[in-house]
C-alpha cells in the first residue's frame, strides 16, 4: 500500500473541499494520510456533502484503509475555527498551511509516508505566519537541503521544466547560466525516467524571440543555452534546442519531446494552464487538471497547479481533478522511484 501524506494547504481557501471530494474516490493501491486540523477538515467534509468520516491518528501506522473514512494528522489543535472566514488572508490560516507542509515533510524523510502531495497555500497568509518562502517549492528544498532542484508542471502528455520560477524577469535573465540550464535538462531527464519514459527527448526552450535568430536578437542561446544542450548530448541525454518558444510547444503536444526545459515561470505555465484550466462564459473555472511535481528532492512531492480560489471558498463548487491528478501521479513515481 502507498502511503501519501497530503497538506490540506490554506484553510481559507479551497483546499479542505477539494480534499474531502477526491478522497471520497478509490485510489486503488493507495493509502492517503491527510495533514491539517480535525475542524476544517469536517468543514471541507461539509461544504463538499461527502458521505465521510474523520479517523484521527498520531501515527502513520494507526491509519485505517476505508473509502468511508479520512486518516487525519492533526498539526494545530488551538485552530479557531470560528474565526475562520473563506476568501480572507488569515494569520492562524497560514500557520496551519505551514505546519501541515513542516509535518508532511518530516514524515517524508523520515520513510513513514511514501510521497506527498500539497494542497494551495497563500503567499501573503503564509507571510504573515512568519514562513518566509515564496512559495511551496523553495520551503520543500530549504527543509531538505537541496540546492539541485526544478519545477515541472504536467498535463497529459505535455511536460515542463523551469530553470527560473518565482523571481523578477530581470532576475531570470540573470539566472541563465550554461551550469542551470544543464542542471535542468537533467533533472527533466530523470524526471522523465520516474514518469516511467524509458528514453526521454528533452526539448530545450530558447529565451528570446525565435531563439535569438543567430544572435540578432539575443546571445543568452549562443553563450549558454546552446552550450548546454550540447554538454547534456555528451553525457547521454537526448536533448534538442534551443528552440523557439513559439513552436516548441506544439512539437511536444506531437509527442516530439518528452519535456520541455523553459527558461522563466510564465514561459511554461501559460502553456500548461492553456491545455489544464477551462473557463465558462461567465468566467468561472468549470475544469482545472495539471500538477506540479517538484524534482530533486529527497522525497516525492506533487501538488495541484492551481491557488487557493478564494473566491470559490466555502461554496460546495470547486474542482478536486488537480488534487485527483496529483495523487495518481505521486503513486506512478512512487512505483517508478528505482528508474533513474
Amino acid at each position: 500500500m502507498i502511503k501519501i501524506a497530503i497538506t490540506i494547504g490554506d484553510p481559507s481557501g479551497i483546499g479542505s473541499e477539494i480534499t474531502a471530494k477526491a478522497l471520497s474516490k478509490k485510489f486503488d493501491g493507495v493509502l492517503p494520510i491527510v495533514i491539517g486540523n480535525y475542524d476544517v477538515l469536517a468543514d471541507g467534509i461539509r461544504i463538499a456533502k461527502a458521505d465521510l468520516k474523520i479517523n484521527k491518528i498520531d501515527n502513520v501506522d494507526d491509519a485505517v484503509c476505508d473509502e468511508k473514512t479520512i486518516n487525519l494528522i492533526e498539526v494545530f489543535e488551538d485552530f479557531d475555527i470560528k474565526k475562520l472566514e473563506y476568501g480572507k488572508v488569515q494569520k492562524q490560516s497560514g500557520m496551519l498551511a505551514g505546519k501541515a507542509i513542516e509535518k508532511a515533510i518530516k514524515l517524508a524523510l523520515d520513510n513513514e509516508v511514501d510521497a506527498t502531495v500539497t494542497a494551495p497555500i497563500n503567499k501573503e497568509s503564509f507571510k504573515l505566519a512568519g514562513y518566509p518562502y515564496p512559495g511551496h517549492t523553495e520551503m520543500f528544498a530549504k527543509l531538505t537541503n537541496t540546492k539541485d532542484y526544478s519545477m515541472i508542471l504536467a498535463h497529459g502528455n505535455l511536460r515542463v521544466a523551469h530553470v527560473t520560477t518565482h523571481v523578477s524577469m530581470k532576475k531570470a535573465i540573470e539566472l541563465i547560466t550554461k551550469e542551470n540550464v544543464l542542471k535542468t535538462i537533467k533533472v527533466a531527464h530523470h524526471a522523465c525516467l520516474s514518469l516511467g519514459i524509458k528514453s526521454p527527448k528533452i526539448g530545450v526552450c530558447g529565451l528570446n524571440a525565435h531563439a535569438g535568430e543567430n544572435g540578432l536578437f539575443g546571445d543568452e542561446e549562443i553563450k549558454y543555452i546552446n552550450p548546454a544542450v550540447e554538454q547534456a548530448k555528451l553525457e547521454g541525454i537526448n536533448a534538442f534546442g534551443a528552440i523557439s518558444a513559439d513552436t516548441i510547444f506544439s512539437k511536444a503536444l506531437a509527442k516530439m519531446y518528452d519535456c520541455v526545459v523553459v527558461m522563466y515561470h510564465d514561459q511554461g505555465h501559460i502553456p500548461i494552464k492553456q491545455m489544464g484550466f477551462t473557463l465558462n462564459e461567465k468566467g468561472e473555472w468549470t475544469e482545472v487538471k495539471g500538477v506540479n511535481i517538484t524534482f530533486g528532492l529527497p522525497i516525492i512531492r506533487v501538488s495541484v497547479d492551481h491557488g487557493t480560489a478564494f473566491g470559490k471558498a466555502g461554496k460546495g463548487t470547486a474542482n478536486d481533478n488537480s488534487l485527483i491528478n496529483a495523487i495518481e501521479v505521486a503513486s506512478v513515481l512512487v512505483k517508478n522511484k528505482g528508474a533513474c
